[in-house]
């Protein structure tokens, strides 16, 4: 229930983490040249991480198959716990032996190409809609040769890009807090609204109940969050302009490079 909320929440924030900065786009077309995009699906179905993801699923299925296997009849729920930490700890070392290896060799890919364009940074292409240099296809073909991938010499430029890592943003005391009230608000609402729909005689009974319910929660999250996702959003814009930013994206989007100004935004939130 709590992961929910968490996403919920997390997804109000996210919308205030991307920030333009006083630029107009003119500007902008002439500024970020030095930005680079890159597929993350596209090299997924690059023939070994497509193999890799294959043996990691069927090994998921073997391993829940085991995992029923050694739950069944057990009654404690410490033992319980401790088989479950067991089998999440065996997903992810097989996670880190299969696709671990493969993960770096595409980052140095990465790296490797935008140091030869000259990129600052390399964004995930899901955001971009227009402009930017698309290196999907040479980091693949590099990625897919006979040698490794070779790291580049020097450090990324300066970039005008930023970012903020919203897992650190989430973690702020105020944040964190707002993230358990709504949950609670959550489990607080769950029985009377479940006891509601069991005794609502008509569909429209049961669509006036839910309607009722959503208004609820949207009213608590206007309340709650959304004055945490202006304040954010401001602390952002605050941060990007003392750094000269023209953009500011989400630690997710970022492939590459980019001005990391997470610390002086949770510092802001404080």
């Amino acid at each position: 229930m709590r992961n929910v909320f968490h996403h919920r929440l997390a997804a109000a924030l996210a919308a205030s983490l991307i920030v333009g900065v006083a630029a107009a786009p003119a500007t902008l077309a002439a500024d970020v040249t030095d930005v680079g995009s890159f597929d993350q699906v596209a090299m997924s179905s690059v023939p070994r991480f497509a193999a890799a993801s294959r043996q990691l699923r069927d090994y998921g299925e073997t391993l829940k198959r085991q995992y029923a296997s050694q739950m069944r009849g057990v009654r404690s729920q410490d033992v319980q716990a401790r088989i479950t930490q067991e089998f999440k700890n065996k997903m992810i070392a097989k996670q880190q032996e299969l696709i671990g290896p493969l993960t770096q060799r595409a980052q140095i890919a990465i790296a490797s190409v935008a140091s030869t364009r000259n990129l600052s940074v390399v964004v995930d292409k899901q955001i971009v809609i227009y402009g930017g240099q698309d290196i999907t296809q040479n980091v693949i073909d590099l990625f897919n040769g006979v040698g490794d991938p070779v790291p580049p010499s020097n450090t990324p430029p300066p970039s005008s890009i930023g970012w903020v890592d919203s897992t650190q943003i989430n973690s702020v005391p105020k944040i964190k807090a707002a993230y358990d009230e709504m949950a609670k608000f959550q489990r607080d609402q769950a029985v009377p609204y479940q006891q509601k729909m069991r005794a609502a005689k008509t569909d429209a009974d049961r669509q006036q109940i839910a309607k009722d319910f959503q208004k609820a929660f949207d009213d608590k999250r206007k309340a709650l969050i959304d004055p945490l996702s202006d304040q954010t959003k401001n602390v952002i814009a605050g941060v990007a302009r003392k750094h000269g930013l023209l953009l500011v994206i989400d630690r997710q989007s970022l492939i590459f490079g980019g001005t990391d100004i997470t610390k002086d935004v949770v510092n802001g939130l404080q």
